[in-house]
């Protein structure tokens, strides 16, 4: 299969989890892939475990100078670009009345402002036709206990996406929403839920998702493949949640 040959991708976050999976099916379909991710040394690691096709660049996406970087680079290796996945994001589960100002202002900051202010600095080297993929969650539509400061963050990223696809319609870049329920990655070991516990999440989370599972890494980057490929799918969020979102 080569639906994106000779394509160049970049995906922010794309060192772990959904992003790293999406990174590896990408550059097995024919893309060039750009990963970043905060950490040099895990980025570097993601990139020797994706192999040929995939390179890295490191840096924080709430960082506005980081976007004027990556852009820049983009630029002198590559001229241009066809397909950017705002992909990076973190969650702190946590009650309303105890969420800290620097907490609410880190999320909003990664969350929201880095998926803005990326695709303000990559638009100008998206070419005519590509699109644009942004990673929100199932919990900015469907309440969750202890997701009011994460669903809030992702929440503005619909709106976002919406007018994008209207604002770039004129050079046909397509703008959607790639929205996953629970997924298995690394990120469940960072939501201090301790190994004793876990056994009682899994098993609440099979009853509570129909598909009756975590979703995997793989299946969310044949969701993003999608959207990447089709030239016609554009405005939409894409539930990949096992059916969560019905219940």
């Amino acid at each position: 299969m080569s639906s994106l040959k000779g394509k160049v991708a970049v995906i922010t976050g794309g060192n772990s989890g959904i992003g790293k999976a999406t990174a590896q099916l990408f550059v097995q379909e024919g893309a060039q892939v750009i990963i970043t991710g905060r950490r040099p040394d895990v980025v570097d690691n993601a990139v020797r475990e994706i192999g040929a096709g995939a390179s890295g660049f490191s840096g924080d996406v709430a960082d506005i100078d980081f976007h004027d970087r990556l852009a820049k680079e983009i630029r002198n290796r590559f001229g241009a670009l066809d397909v950017y996945m705002a992909n990076a994001g973190i969650i702190n589960l946590t009650g309303s009345d105890n969420v800290k100002p620097q907490e609410y202002d880190q999320h909003f900051a990664v969350n929201s402002r880095g998926v803005f202010f990326g695709v303000q600095a990559m638009a100008p080297l998206i070419r005519d036709g590509g699109n644009i993929i942004v990673t929100s969650s199932l919990a900015a539509t469907k309440v969750l206990p202890q997701h009011t400061l994460y669903a809030g963050s992702k929440a503005a990223l619909a709106a976002f996406a919406r007018n994008w696809a209207i604002e770039f319609k004129e050079r046909r870049i397509r703008v959607n929403i790639l929205s996953p329920g629970p997924v298995e990655t690394e990120i469940l070991g960072k939501l201090g839920i301790t190994e004793a516990d876990r056994p009682a999440l899994d098993a609440h989370m099979a009853n509570t998702i129909p598909a009756g599972r975590y979703g995997r890494p793989d299946e969310l980057a044949r969701a993003a493949l999608l959207l990447a490929s089709n030239d016609f799918v554009n405005g939409v969020e894409l539930h990949v949640d096992g059916g969560m979102s019905l219940v």
